[in-house]
């Protein structure tokens, strides 16, 4: 069972969410929070397994809201929904620690999918969001940081192989695509992603993307 806090400042919209996800016999909906700072204190009394996360809310947003929630180190992780597909505050869930992004007119399928794949520890970026996402991202680093700066500890202990699959983790190769293009079985991906994901300190794909960017594996 998947246990899910709703946090949005729209009454109308956690109601939706509730009923929706209590429709699925593997999710429940634990409590419900009306801003970031009601989501962090939750979540921390509740630990649930996916916190559902609104950006633009009062008080305490949802970014920070994120940061906070994901740096307790709790097994809780976020799933962020934008209200639009261009959310200016949106790439910074990234660094927040967000697992995954959808926008708020997803498809119920992909929202339920979405909050599966987050549950299990794999990341979900809404289609056409993740191009536009990172860009905006990349374009928040400071000028010059992968020439310029000393090499990244986290690229220290990866191997040649290793460092071959960060790269193409950050240009958004799937595995079944890593699989057919560096000629590799499907479950030898998998284990190659679970060790750069470890080595870098990287919660899920999408923090493994912005490693791939920090560290200039993979330029803008």
């Amino acid at each position: 069972m998947t246990t899910v806090l709703i946090a949005d400042d729209q009454p109308l919209q956690r109601f939706g969410f509730r009923m929706l996800l209590e429709s699925q016999d593997d999710m429940t909906v634990v409590d419900e929070a009306a801003n970031g700072t009601e989501a962090v204190r939750k979540a921390a009394d509740l630990r649930p397994d996916v916190v559902l996360m609104d950006v633009r809310m009062p008080g305490m947003d949802g970014i920070e809201a994120t940061r906070r929630i994901t740096a307790s180190g709790d097994r809780t992780r976020v799933l962020i929904l934008t209200t639009f597909d261009l959310d200016e505050y949106a790439y910074a869930g990234l660094r927040a620690g967000a697992s995954g992004f959808l926008v708020k007119d997803a498809q119920p399928e992909d929202l339920l999918s979405g909050i599966r794949a987050v549950a299990s520890g794999d990341a979900v970026v809404a289609p056409g969001l993740t191009r536009r996402l990172l860009d905006a991202y990349v374009h928040h680093l400071p000028a010059g940081t992968p020439e310029a700066a000393a090499p990244d500890p986290r690229l220290a202990a990866l191997t040649d192989r290793e460092l071959e699959i960060l790269t193409v983790l950050g240009k958004g190769w799937t595995n079944t695509e890593i699989a057919t293009r560096l000629h590799l079985a499907e479950s030898t991906v998998k284990t190659h992603v679970g060790r750069v994901l470890a080595k870098t300190g990287s919660r899920d794909r999408v923090q493994a993307v912005i490693c791939a960017y920090e560290t200039g594996l993979v330029q803008p």
